[in-house]
Parts: structure tokens; sequence; C-alpha cells
């Protein structure tokens, strides 16, 4: 939720950010000059648009390490009147364009920061757009693996082991009709 946001509903369109745009959209240049931090996770889902319906994938480095994706944080004070003053902490996850293994699941991809990396996100005086910029880039395909999950990870109210659970499944191809290797 942007600090100068009037309403605090804004923030559930702004659950991510376009990587390439973020540093220059108002919503989230301040803090991707002075507040990016580092969203832990060890996979993420995305959806495969099937017909009427959608697919869930569960996406992961490959061997299960943890990672962090490149994010943007801020602190919103609701302004008088509304909520008495309430303070809300929250976070986006930065995307950029997706690599060989994501393109045929989605347009798009959080950006999985490496390790190397990590710190020069994090570096409060690294504030040169041109520099973090160049940290956007899509993970390395041959990194990530990921399969088909059940749509038991469609509801919120799911969170255990079963929402990662493989389910058989015909692999997607990429763009050049390529199979993609879901291993």
């Amino acid at each position: 939720v942007p600090f100068w946001s009037k309403d605090i509903k804004v923030g559930s369109k702004m659950i991510n950010a376009v990587g390439e745009t973020a540093s220059t959209k108002p919503a989230f240049r301040a803090a991707y000059k002075k507040r990016r931090c580092l969203v832990l996770a060890n996979g993420f889902f995305e959806w495969l648009k099937d017909g009427k319906g959608r697919i869930p994938y569960y996406l992961h480095l490959g061997g299960h390490p943890p990672f962090a994706f490149a994010g943007l944080w801020e602190t919103w004070k609701s302004p008088d009147g509304m909520g008495e003053g309430e303070t809300v902490k929250s976070f986006t996850i930065l995307t950029t364009q997706p690599n060989r293994l994501i393109e045929p699941i989605h347009n798009r991809m959080p950006v999985i920061l490496s390790q190397e990396t990590e710190a020069l996100w994090l570096d409060p005086m690294t504030e040169d757009s041109e520099i973090l910029n160049k940290l956007l880039a899509p993970a390395p395909a041959e990194y990530m693996a990921g399969y088909q999950v059940s749509q038991v990870v469609n509801s919120p109210r799911n969170s255990g082991p079963e929402c990662i659970q493989t389910v058989e499944c015909v692999e997607p191809a990429a763009s050049d009709g390529a199979p993609i290797s879901f291993g």
C-alpha cells in the first residue's frame, strides 16, 4: 500500500510490481529507491489458462533450496477518520519476463535474486535505477523445475503440504513448440 494512498484497498491491486517500470511508477518509485527487501520462499505457483479453466503449477529451484524474490516494502498509515491511525506494513514482489520454463504457463515471473545479487539489492547506498534494473532478469530456466499440482491450491483456506503434491499431467510446450522439462 503506497504511503500516500488514502485507502488501504489499493494494496490488493499491487501484490506484484512490473520490474521494468517500478522505478518510475508513482506507486513504487520511492520504495524502489529506499525500501527494497527480500521475500523468502522455496517455491511459487502460477496458473496455465486452459480453455475456461486454469491449471496450477508449483515452481521452484532445482533441489528445492530456499531463495529470495526481489521485493519493495511500505508503511502506510490510515488518514484521520479511517481506522484511527492504523499502521500497515506491506510489500510487493517484482516481476519480469518469463524464462523458458515459465513462458508456456504465464507471461510474467517473479524476480528471483541470486545469492550474489541479494546484498546489492538490499544496499541502501545503491539508488541508481540502472544498476538495480540489471538485477531484475529472469532466473535461468536450467536452475528451475516445476510440476502440476492439485486444484486444492486454489483456496486460501488450504496451506498444507497437499498444495504442492504432484499430479499427473501433460507438460506444456514453449512458444517454439519444444517440450519443457518439469522434472
